[in-house]
């Protein structure tokens, strides 16, 4: 099995357009549903219109849309695409990015809401092993979708609508065997947009934190923009480095890829942390343009975590004043809020390789 097969930033799978079986209460002009027989879980954003040649800031973006998990059960995958109104897929480079949050729940190193996938045009089909893995979801709780879309193509096209498929296992399954969930932590934690300035020359940032629940990450990746140079995180209470890695570059010096950690097998399931210690995220840049670059810099690391048995995910707690914010940011309640794609640092392809990491 390959490392894309494995681990991406937060599960995936490609699934064709099926219709539903089980629809749920529908958000106005958003809907999720549930297909049996093609074992997915659909969530389409409303319906828009999208001129020819028409880039994101001239269009209408399709309104957040807030809805009610239909079953309980587990996902292992998952695509976004953007079909027509007879459910025909269009052109993939038509989605921008897509965020899919879950408001119940915290994060894992902040109390804000839980990230659990984003995605953008070149980001395809990814698909965990579903015997293994799993990202439990509980019906009658909610999800927050956005997604941001445009039209660069000569075609128009009517009443389109972005669409999630995501692989899912009915709870009544024997299968996964770990319950686990997606995790991030970034150098512009806590809350806001994630790039920053980069100024000119070396530079770098770090963010530090402790988890809210004790557990095994079983693997990781980083992500950060050009002239990155090393990204890291490790315990800062025992000083181990968990994961470090510098980017593969082009011949130009822009990043192509950057390594992931796969930190499970045959005897071992991942890399354990606990609440008791603190945790850091680096990133180091060296921007040789002699000036500043706006929103040119970014490092954030993020994969899979699998809580200790008996464990059970934190819910959030909607009265905190970081969760307040983080909710009018995504929920675009202010001004420039919630048009960002969530990085998606576990994103892998054919020309990563392991990095160092601890075994």
């Amino acid at each position: 099995m390959t490392p894309r097969a494995l681990l991406s930033l937060l599960l995936v799978v490609a699934t064709g357009d099926l219709p539903a079986t089980t629809a749920a209460a529908d958000a106005p002009g958003a809907r999720i549903f549930l297909d049996a027989r093609a074992g997915t879980l659909v969530l389409d954003l409303a319906p828009m219109d999208l001129p020819a040649n028409t880039p994101h800031h001239g269009l209408a973006q399709p309104p957040v849309a807030t809805l009610e998990i239909p079953e309980t059960g587990f996902i292992y995958g998952f695509r976004v695409q953007v079909v027509d109104s007879a459910g025909h897929s269009l052109p993939d480079e038509l989605i921008h990015h897509f965020n899919l949050i879950d408001p119940d729940h915290r994060e894992l190193f902040l109390p804000i809401s839980r990230r659990l996938l984003a995605a953008g045009h070149e980001t395809g089909a990814i698909r965990l092993p579903r015997l293994l893995f799993g990202v439990p979801l509980n019906r009658a709780e909610h999800v927050v979708a956005s997604a941001m879309v445009e039209n660069l193509t000569p075609a128009e096209y009517h009443r389109a609508r972005v669409r999630l498929v995501m692989s899912f296992t009915p709870a009544k399954r024997p299968w996964p065997l770990f319950s686990a969930s997606p995790w991030q932590m970034d150098v512009a934690f806590p809350v806001g947009d994630k790039s920053f300035t980069l100024p000119p020359g070396r530079s770098s940032r770090l963010y530090a934190g402790s988890p809210a629940v004790p557990g095994r990450i079983v693997g990781l990746g980083g992500h950060m923009h050009d002239y990155g140079r090393v990204i890291e995180f490790a315990d800062v209470t025992t000083g181990e480095v968990i994961y470090r890695a510098a980017p593969r570059v082009d011949s130009t010096g822009h990043i192509e890829s950057i390594p992931i950690a796969m930190l499970y097998g045959l005897t071992r399931l991942g890399v354990h942390i606990v609440p008791e210690h603190r945790y850091r995220i680096a990133v180091s840049y060296d921007n040789p343009t002699g000036v500043p670059i706006p929103d040119g810099g970014m490092g954030v690391v993020g994969g899979l975590f699998v809580p200790d048995h008996g464990v059970t995910w934190p819910a959030a707690d909607p009265g905190d004043s970081l969760y307040q914010q983080d909710y009018r940011h995504y929920m675009r309640l202010e001004e420039g809020g919630g048009h960002h794609m969530m990085s998606m640092p576990m994103k892998m392809t054919a020309h990563e390789h392991p990095s160092h990491a601890r075994h």
